[in-house]
């Protein structure tokens, strides 16, 4: 890695704060993400990380058909961008279901699928595509420990994915289980955990497949462990912050080799007193909904953040009286996901320089009504 491979040589044309995205970065990403699995079949990344057309167009160029995704805008924006297959790693609920519909209707030539955990949320997805030219495929969402969403293997969970396959107007489609909250910082610990949770998920499988029931497929892993479900050959794997990665990642994974492949730009607006810069990468320009560091400063480590606003930020730093009004700084986000929801639009980096701008389409809560 270059020392200077983030700086443009055109920083005078780019206004500031601004989302960076380093092209040939993206894919070198995604090749690494590629390279990781036997099968590429076996890929199914999660979109919620760009949010950007032509970032999954790329990984539509490495051979990747199957994508997973948070919202029903993200799901339309893959669609639209040509993605064979959509995973929907949401429960639709509300409106959400009618959208979904929607989506069947108006893109047929992309194969949708959504998750469920709940037998009343299964019984309104059924109710909605009886007698629909196609069933929906539903994947049953399981918890292994992250608390968030799905229910735990085991009984309960079987009877509703039986409940899935005798749903007229639904298919089963197999389990999905994300595993966000398995950040062990050593890979052994790391897999042995993940191990660990995998086991009962695993069993409950063989168990449905026992009792004849199509379980076609199991969609695990957040990035964290993405290497672990990799050699795993019956798990789709569907890491997110790969594509671009973060500090937050970076920092804590040196297991994995991805290369940070989207920064934030700003510049020094104010110096208010000794040893204080402050930058225009306030709570809209980067994500806040962590404790400090929220960006890490390429080439000046010693700034540490005083206060955070709206729409500045200041630091202190040994260094504060080399920077005159205007300097630019770059930074690598330490959560990329919501800091690219904070952006319309993204700089797009080719060799060197700003070249254009890319849409951030699916950070809007509906792209078409």
């Amino acid at each position: 890695m270059t020392p200077n491979w983030h700086k443009l040589s055109n920083e005078a044309d780019v206004p500031s704060p601004a989302l960076l995205v380093y092209a040939d970065r993206v894919r070198e990403n995604i090749h690494r993400m590629v390279a990781m699995v036997d099968d590429v079949s076996r890929l199914r990344p999660h979109i919620k990380t760009h949010k950007m057309a032509e970032v999954l167009r790329m990984h539509l160029d490495a051979g990747i058909t199957r994508f997973k995704c948070a919202t029903i805008a993200e799901a339309e924006m893959a669609a639209a961008t040509g993605a064979p297959d959509v995973l929907l790693a949401y429960q639709p609920v509300g409106p959400n279901v009618a959208r979904l519909q929607r989506l069947t209707r108006l893109f047929p030539q992309t194969k949708f699928a959504c998750i469920a955990d709940d037998e009343g949320a299964i019984r309104t997805l059924a109710n909605a595509w009886a007698g629909a030219a196609s069933p929906l495929e539903v994947l049953l969402d399981l918890d292994c420990g992250m608390r968030r969403s799905g229910i735990a293997p085991g009984p309960e969970a079987g009877a509703l994915y039986q409940l899935i396959a005798g749903s007229p107007g639904l298919k089963p489609g197999g389990l999905h289980a994300y595993d966000g909250h398995n950040r062990e910082v050593d890979p052994a610990a790391r897999k042995a955990v993940c191990d660990a949770y995998m086991a009962p998920i695993r069993a409950l499988r063989d168990e449905l497949q026992r009792a004849g029931l199509m379980v076609p497929r199991l969609v695990a892993s957040g990035s964290p462990t993405f290497p672990i479900h990799a050699r795993s050959m019956d798990v789709e794997c569907s890491p997110g912050t790969t594509v671009f990665w973060d500090a937050g990642y970076g920092g804590r994974f040196k297991d994995m080799d991805f290369l940070p492949a989207a920064l934030v730009f700003t510049r020094v607006v104010s110096k208010p007193g000794p040893g204080r810069l402050c930058l225009d990468l306030g709570h809209k320009a980067i994500a806040s909904e962590m404790p400090h560091p929220r960006v890490h400063l390429i080439g000046l480590a010693d700034a540490t953040a005083v206060t955070h606003s709206e729409e500045h930020l200041v630091v202190e730093t040994a260094r504060a009286a080399e920077f005159v009004m205007g300097d630019v700084l770059y930074g690598v986000p330490q959560h990329i996901c919501p800091t690219v929801a904070l952006h319309g639009l993204a700089v797009v980096v080719e060799h060197g320089k700003a070249t254009g701008r890319w849409r951030v389409v699916a950070r809007e809560r509906a792209i078409t009504v």
